[in-house]
């Protein structure tokens, strides 16, 4: 009998054509999650770029998958078409708004409410040690705190820790990519030692 773990089988990485990207407009990106992850991080809402590969944090340039891997998430740097990959590891993610758009700043402050209360309930239903909003503007205005900055929050989420990592976008220019790998590595290692107390 064979013993030999199952590899996973990944798309090819492939780029858009200008059509594919402009057509991708509303388009939703399937959930990368499961039940009791360590932690679950949550976009705004997939970019035109993003939705049109159909891979989360997908277009070129955006550092998540880089900070990942600098704050010690991964390995080695994944690409967004390896994202599966990130279930073996117990991460997963996710979007606060399903639906892509040019920008972020075209979704309105009651999209965001209403994606915010679905999140939640997908949260509760994971029950991941850890929810990591990526991007504090829309973290603000689901959760109500005007106030939140980077970092671990007073309030839990859908029954589970919320934190807040800055925007990982390359037009975020207040944040350079050590700085985000530090941030990130901070998550990690509160997010590992947290989970582990869970489950003794």
């Amino acid at each position: 009998m064979d013993t030999a773990p199952l590899k996973h089988i990944l798309p090819t990485p492939w780029k858009p054509t200008k059509a594919q990207i402009l057509s991708a407009r509303n388009k939703v990106i399937p959930d990368i999650a499961t039940k009791d992850l360590i932690a679950l991080f949550v976009g705004i809402n997939p970019g035109l770029y993003t939705a049109a590969i159909g891979h989360h944090f997908g277009r070129p340039g955006n550092r998540f998958w880089p900070a990942l891997h600098g704050g010690g998430f991964t390995p080695r740097v994944y690409s967004p078409f390896e994202e599966s990959l990130l279930l073996d590891l117990k991460f997963g993610i996710t979007n606060v708004v399903e639906r892509a758009t040019a920008r972020a700043d075209e979704l309105t402050d009651d999209e965001l409410r209403a994606g915010g209360k679905r999140l939640e309930v997908k949260v509760k239903l994971w029950r991941p040690t850890v929810v990591a909003f990526v991007g504090i503007g829309p973290y603000r205005i689901v959760s109500g705190n005007k106030q939140a900055g980077v970092g671990l929050q007073l309030a839990p989420f859908g029954d589970s820790h919320a934190w807040v990592l800055p925007n990982p976008s390359g037009l975020n220019a207040h944040y350079q990519p050590a700085a985000l790998a530090q941030l990130f590595g901070e998550l990690h290692l509160w997010a590992m030692a947290k989970h582990k107390q869970r489950e003794e």
